[in-house]
């Protein structure tokens, strides 16, 4: 697409939203060179691809389809365990490079950041689409992979441009020239439309991103909420959407999903892995001092269909005995012994700040500071010697086995090799591994 000459005032704000191009996949192949070109799938332990190299996508092969499914479309495919702590150091690396040149990083995601380089042109003394064109030349030559980077005006047109040229592409969206990139953009394109939204937009025959921007002011304020009000806003070029540069210190909500391999019918178990999951909610909400006036809590079955229930507590909590104890007396409103699982999830939300607490007169309060106190205990205990040296009962089955059994329960290198010096609880944070392909 033909672009305006960018002059020193194409951008009044100079937003970066830069995507690691197939993270998953991507990182797998920058610490084994044998891997690169080769389609590479990882997900193997969850029995779906969780990220697929390009090789891998150009053979038709999608995020969420089964490995049958895969092996029979990519015969050649190199399945491989997700490696979380491999992904997480890179991560940080990709987020350090960008802090180089800017301390403004909204860390979005494990593979996506927002930056802003605002007023850095004379700091380095050069444009901020060659600040860019920086940014990406040392994300791809020490990380060892590729980077999709977008240069807007601000969050959701940056988000645009990153999504604009992949993989490996550069794409800055001066103000003046957004409308060129909104014309053919579907409206489900847009950052922050969902698939409700883009149903309610084609019901006023809206369906492409200049449609939704150039509506009316007073009508998008009738029609939608604030968060929607501002993307509207942004597509036109303005800045609303701050970036959040501050480590997070509290949650609105917790959600913990693990899924396991081989599926079970069996309630014990399936009960066992959502005890499991419920305690490490729990367990990032008291470090957050938080508390949960409700909870949601789900099973998944092999064919991807969920059931759930919702509970309100008389008090909010952070105990996991507390939550399980509610959850057992209404599992099997929901939980079929026919039907095979595959995951469950727990979602905490109505946080409240655990340090207001009301006293009582039946002393229901004492009960409370107890239970405050033994599990503050495990809790130190759980942050020097592992995260579940101690567990509830409720979930013994789920940490006795392994997550993932059989051909799934595969562990990645970097966890089957100790590097010098290095225990299972103390890891170097050495993320580079050459391994073998099998």
């Amino acid at each position: 697409m033909p672009a305006a000459p960018l002059t020193l005032h194409s951008f009044p704000r100079a937003i970066l939203h830069i995507d690691g191009d197939a993270f998953f996949a991507s990182c797998e192949q920058s610490r084994n060179p044998a891997l690169a070109g080769k389609p590479v799938i990882t997900g193997k332990e969850r029995g779906i691809a969780a990220s697929m190299s390009y090789e891998a996508k150009a053979k038709g092969v999608t995020r969420g389809m089964r490995l049958s499914e895969i092996k029979k479309l990519c015969p050649d495919a190199i399945l491989l365990p997700s490696d979380y702590e491999t992904y997480s150091l890179l991560s940080k690396r990709f987020f350090s490079i960008v802090r180089r040149y800017t301390p403004d990083v909204e860390e979005y995601g494990i593979d996506e950041c927002f930056a802003d380089i605002t007023g850095l042109r004379r700091t380095y003394r050069t444009s901020y689409i060659h600040i860019a064109e920086m940014i990406k030349k040392d994300l791809d030559s020490e990380l060892g992979f590729t980077f999709s980077v977008g240069l807007g005006p601000n969050k959701v047109i940056s988000k645009i441009g990153s999504k604009w040229k992949k993989p490996s592409g550069l794409t800055a969206i001066p103000g003046r020239s957004i409308h060129l990139f909104l014309e053919k953009l579907p409206a489900e394109k847009i950052w922050g439309i969902g698939p409700a939204t883009t149903a309610f937009l084609a019901k006023f025959r809206i369906t492409t991103a200049i449609q939704f921007a150039r509506q009316k002011e007073e009508w998008i304020k009738a029609k939608f909420s604030k968060p929607f009000y501002e993307i509207w806003q942004e597509l036109n070029g303005r800045f609303v959407i701050q970036l959040e540069t501050k480590e997070k210190d509290s949650y609105a909500s917790i959600q913990k999903v693990k899924t396991f391999t081989p599926p079970s019918n069996d309630r014990e178990f399936v009960f066992s892995q959502l005890s499991k999951n419920v305690e490490n909610a729990c367990m990032k909400a008291r470090r957050y001092n938080l508390e949960a006036k409700e909870i949601i809590f789900f099973l998944r079955t092999q064919d991807f269909l969920d059931s759930g229930l919702r509970i309100k507590f008389s008090r909010p909590t952070s105990f996991p005995n507390e939550i399980m104890a509610e959850i057992d007396t209404v599992l099997n409103e929901i939980f079929n012994p026919r039907c095979s699982y595959r995951a469950t999830g727990i979602w905490l939300f109505n946080l409240k700040n655990c340090d207001n607490k009301q006293l009582d007169i039946f002393g229901a309060h004492l009960r409370i500071e107890k239970m405050s106190r033994l599990f503050a205990s495990m809790d130190k205990v759980r942050l020097k010697y592992g995260k579940h040296t101690l567990f509830l009962g409720t979930s013994f089955m789920a940490n006795k086995f392994g997550q993932h059994l059989g051909d799934r329960g595969d562990l990645p290198e970097r966890k089957t090799r100790l590097l010098p010096g290095e225990t299972a609880r103390k890891r170097l944070g050495i993320p580079m591994f050459v391994g073998e392909v099998k």
